[in-house]
């Protein structure tokens, strides 16, 4: 997996490269910042799955320019409950990127390391919860034609989201089954 890129020249200057332990209190401060009254439950949520990554693999990386750190993305593993097996899933979220630089660059400069990443690693597809309107600039399309069900009846159809990569087989297909600390977060779908 690539460890440091420069992002599009249009991501102003920031470098995105693998999270470091010293991170941790900018990127809690970055979430906070660009998710509001819901960046306590983001927080917690990376908090949770940051030892997930050495346990079942994935990634964190930030941005950094300047100002430190002005941008997150996090991989990490589920489960894909198929017919033939239960199979790692890998989710993307959240991403997050500081509400002075966004529009700059910096989210698709997250999530172009992402994709890479994720296909140096020979995963077989991206899961996410988010906007089509943004993510499927990216490749992403809806997961539920393509035979994936969605953890939770509160994710949007629109949102449940997946991009295949080259490692994809057609057998890869069921319901994905979230970390814990999804639900231990309540982070899974919508509430009213």
């Amino acid at each position: 997996m690539a460890t440091e890129i420069e992002p599009e020249e249009y991501a102003k200057m920031a470098i995105i490269r693998a999270e470091r332990v010293d991170d941790a209190y900018q990127i809690q401060r970055l979430h906070s910042a660009a998710f509001g009254d819901y960046g306590k439950t983001v927080n917690a949520l990376v908090e949770e799955l940051r030892p997930t990554i050495a346990e079942q693999g994935g990634f964190s990386a930030a941005a950094e320019n300047d100002s430190g750190v002005v941008g997150h993305v996090m991989l990490t593993t589920s489960l894909l409950d198929s017919e033939r097996r239960l199979a790692p899933a890998p989710v993307l979220g959240p991403l997050a990127v500081d509400p002075h630089h966004q529009g700059s660059g910096i989210g698709a400069g997250l999530m172009q390391w992402a994709i890479e990443a994720a296909t140096e690693a020979r995963s077989p597809f991206i899961l996410l919860e988010g906007d089509p309107g943004y993510y499927s600039r990216f490749g992403f399309r809806p997961a539920g034609p393509l035979g994936f069900r969605k953890p939770s009846l509160r994710i949007p159809d629109a949102a449940f989201q997946i991009l295949l990569l080259p490692d994809y087989e057609a057998w890869m297909t069921g319901t994905i089954v979230y970390a814990w600390p999804f639900w231990a977060n309540d982070a899974v779908g919508l509430r009213s």
